[in-house]
């Protein structure tokens, strides 16, 4: 069969040299190898996918007369194309492109030239009718921007102005549960299906694409598979990092991945942590992901919180007293789909109930989500366990020291108030020599900041944490 198909193909290329020159001859139709012939379906090799699609936009009329004169009219080229040239220790890897019944394949129209074709079949995608999986409220314009998540953000808006010519593809975002990375990702794709309509976007979170993968799989249908991805000009796979541990379904991502890639289209991912970190990946997969740029999400700070919470209400035209703001800001702190589902059953409660949102049905609302105020703590007891932590007296911490190591373990103690408690900010306060509302926001916003930026002081308040938890429990 090896020396079938090279016989065939040498007779195509007698008929090609007589075409196209000596010096096109030699740069585009040497370097092509043959692989196999089957059912009148000759499958050649080419080094790279800029050399197949080289041929196919400049030598279709040469090789179909080639082809057809060889195989018959029914004879079709199928292609191999390397989109990995491998190594010592692994193999090339290649992508095969289907033969079929002669449609011409054209990269950004999807036009037929009258009487001309190509030796293989593409079935093209529509942009206008292509499923892109986006949630159209996904937008930049509700991504509410902070500290945690400016990178990403700035990121985003320069890929959804020029997708794949940037130096951010491709763009990898991670970061916990809850902390606005689909929001993210998707609003790039609608920014793009809304000034791009020609652009072909697609959102699809792993669980889909193994999904389909494996579907694909078993009906034997990976040409068809590959193909529909290989058409797209946005790709946004959503938590990659479960990938972790499927071998084929890698191998597959990295072929689209690769090709993709190689023809200027973007890809977005987003992970629940970088590359560096991913277990259970082949290393040449996790390569790729680090070429472009790695950008975290972290959990929102206080006013980025305030910002949400005022724009959620706003949305749906309701007002939010600012103590009421201000209490969930700092009472969830968990996710954003924790703080967006508290504000949901507030707004629930208040329209049902008929009553006024105010700070009473706040803590009624958040007794029954959030199990860490379901048990209250005395402001006595968190003094008491803080100024013991930090070997400092109760009395000098409630006073009016200003030596950094009375009023740290008191912004510390200000913290926990507000966590395990129901007092108001003035309360807290009151609670502190009688300081003021604005006292204790700084406290809190000190707090949060040195443990973002000082391991040991985080590592330190979390252990006064779990102490206060044991109490409660």
């Amino acid at each position: 069969m090896v020396a079938d198909c090279t016989t065939l193909w040498n007779d195509c290329l007698q008929i090609i040299r007589e075409s196209v020159g000596e010096e096109n001859y030699n740069t585009w139709f040497q370097p092509i190898v043959p692989l196999q012939i089957q059912n009148d379906v000759l499958t050649v090799q080419v080094p790279s996918q800029f050399f197949y699609e080289w041929l196919e936009d400049n030598y279709v009329p040469v090789l179909r007369k080639a082809i057809t004169k060889v195989l018959g009219p029914g004879g079709r080229l199928e292609y191999s194309v390397v989109v990995d040239s491998g190594s010592p220790m692994s193999p090339p890897v290649t992508v095969n492109y289907p033969n079929g019944t002669g449609v011409k394949r054209q990269s950004l129209n999807n036009q037929v030239a009258d009487g001309d074709y190509s030796p293989f079949t593409f079935k093209a995608l529509n942009p206008q009718t292509v499923n892109s999986r986006l949630n159209p409220n996904y937008t930049f314009d509700n991504f509410v921007e902070g500290d945690c998540n400016r990178l990403a953000r700035s990121a985003g808006l320069a890929v959804a102005k020029k997708p794949g010519t940037t130096s951010f593809n491709p763009l990898m975002l991670y970061g916990g549960v809850g902390v606005g990375k689909t929001h993210l990702v998707q609003a790039i794709g609608n920014e793009i299906k809304a000034n791009m309509p020609e652009k072909i976007v697609l959102y699809v979170d792993q669980n889909d694409f193994t999904t389909q993968f494996l579907n694909a799989l078993q009906n034997h249908k990976l040409q068809e598979f590959q193909n529909f991805y290989l058409q797209v000009d946005l790709l946004i796979l959503d938590d990659v990092q479960f990938l972790a541990g499927r071998e084929k379904t890698q191998e597959m991502f990295f072929h689209i991945f690769n090709q993709l890639h190689q023809s200027g289209k973007q890809i977005i991912m987003t992970s629940d942590c970088p590359p560096r970190d991913m277990k259970g990946f082949q290393e040449r997969l996790l390569s790729r992901f680090k070429w472009g740029l790695t950008a975290d999400l972290q959990e929102p700070d206080f006013e980025t919180k305030l910002a949400i919470i005022h724009r959620k209400m706003q949305a749906d035209g309701i007002s939010i007293p600012t103590e009421v703001a201000e209490y969930l800001a700092y009472s969830v702190d968990t996710n954003l789909r924790d703080m967006e589902g508290v504000l949901n059953s507030l707004i629930f409660h208040a329209t049902l109930l008929k009553r006024e949102i105010d700070l009473e049905l706040a803590r009624e609302v958040l007794k029954n989500i959030i199990k860490e105020i379901q048990a209250d703590v005395s402001v006595d007891f968190i003094q008491k366990t803080v100024a013991d932590y930090f070997k400092v007296d109760v009395e000098a911490m409630k006073g009016k020291a200003k030596k950094r190591e009375i009023v740290i373990p008191r912004q510390v103690a200000m913290y926990f108030c507000k966590r395990y408690t129901q007092l108001t900010l003035a309360l807290i306060g009151e609670n502190f020599g009688g300081r003021d509302h604005s006292t204790v926001i700084h406290a809190l916003e000190s707090v949060e900041d040195m443990m973002k930026t000082d391991a040991h002081f985080k590592s330190s308040v979390e252990e006064l944490g779990r102490k206060l938890k044991l109490r409660m429990n």
